[in-house]
């Protein structure tokens, strides 16, 4: 395999080279990158669904959808995102122990005795350390994976929703786990870099067929054009997503209102809005709005209807 250091944290781009390496020639390779604080929502899951939207929203967090299934997972520069991509023969591509096992192998090296738990999940004493997620392609096979080092927990945790109930839809739903940093495992790295340096290492020494590669200026350039095209849109983040119906009770200038609201292709197709005759009118004027924080607010606006920060997010 050709084994990839990535030199950027940017999530968009480290993305889009792992579906160009799978999409467009037969080399095999063995990525690991860290990328700058993002949520990652699997490929049929509903982003509002899956995020605490106000603390997202207020953080800058940019929410990207993967081309793998699964569940949502959050990144930030104490995260280490680990990738393999290979050919594989047709009907045995999906194999979640296959690929985890190398990392396993490492943990077990560094002192650290990680478990596969349920169905792409790696523990230590019973508290998640990685998320996994496959993609397959004619008979290349993407899987990725994620290994908390010394990422910030509460960080994760503000930035995923906890209570769902005000959404229905047919969405992959993501599965909650306790987790926990293996810094707290492990005390022979002093930062993220050191434990990065030392599975890459791992990877070259132990598998003869390893060796180091670098990104070619043309490669970059690919990866840039499918970061640009895709990984930043929103027609990709958001629109892709299955249709979803949100419901909510909740008040405002001290009236009582409701809403119902019919999501699909991240527009707002129906919309109802019980409450003070304002906020009636403005029901229908949502519709063909794009279910997103600033649009609404400037459908409100543009209505004179002035609401404060925390009530826009009553719609979401």
């Amino acid at each position: 395999m050709l084994c990839i250091n990535l030199n950027t944290n940017d999530p968009f781009f480290n993305l889009a080279i792992e579906e160009y390496f799978l999409k467009n020639n037969k080399e095999e390779y063995f990525i690991l990158c860290v990328n700058n604080p993002s949520v990652i929502i699997g490929k049929h899951q509903s982003g509002h669904l899956e995020i605490n939207t106000k603390f997202v929203n207020e953080n800058q967090i940019p929410v990207i959808r993967r081309i793998s299934g699964g569940g949502t997972v959050f990144h930030d520069n104490g995260n280490l995102n680990f990738s393999f991509i290979r050919q594989s023969e047709s009907g045995k591509q999906v194999d979640f122990r296959k690929y985890t096992q190398p990392v396993i192998d490492f943990l077990k090296s560094m002192g650290v005795e990680a478990r596969f738990e349920g169905k792409n999940d790696l523990k230590v004493d019973g508290l998640k350390i990685s998320g996994n997620a496959e993609h397959i392609h004619g008979n290349r096979v993407l899987h990725h994976g994620t290994l908390l080092f010394s990422t910030s927990l509460e960080m994760l945790r503000n930035s995923l929703r906890k209570d769902t109930s005000c959404y229905t839809s047919r969405a992959i739903v993501s599965n909650p786990a306790s987790v926990i940093n293996l810094n707290e495992k492990m005390s022979c790295f002093q930062d993220i870099n050191e434990f990065r340096s030392e599975m890459m290492n791992y990877f070259l020494k132990n598998f003869s067929d390893n060796v180091p590669y670098k990104l070619s200026p043309q490669e970059i350039l690919q990866a840039e054009s499918i970061a640009d095209s895709k990984y930043r849109t929103w027609e990709w983040n958001w629109a892709y997503g299955p249709e979803y119906t949100f419901e909510n009770s909740f008040e405002i200038n001290n009236s009582f209102h409701s809403c119902n609201l019919f999501i699909k292709e991240g527009i707002i197709r129906e919309s109802s809005i019980e409450g003070s005759d304002q906020m009636k009118s403005i029901s229908k004027k949502l519709i063909g709005c794009r279910h997103m924080v600033n649009d609404l607010s400037g459908v409100f606006w543009n209505e004179n209807i002035y609401l404060t920060e925390k009530d826009i997010y009553n719609f979401f």
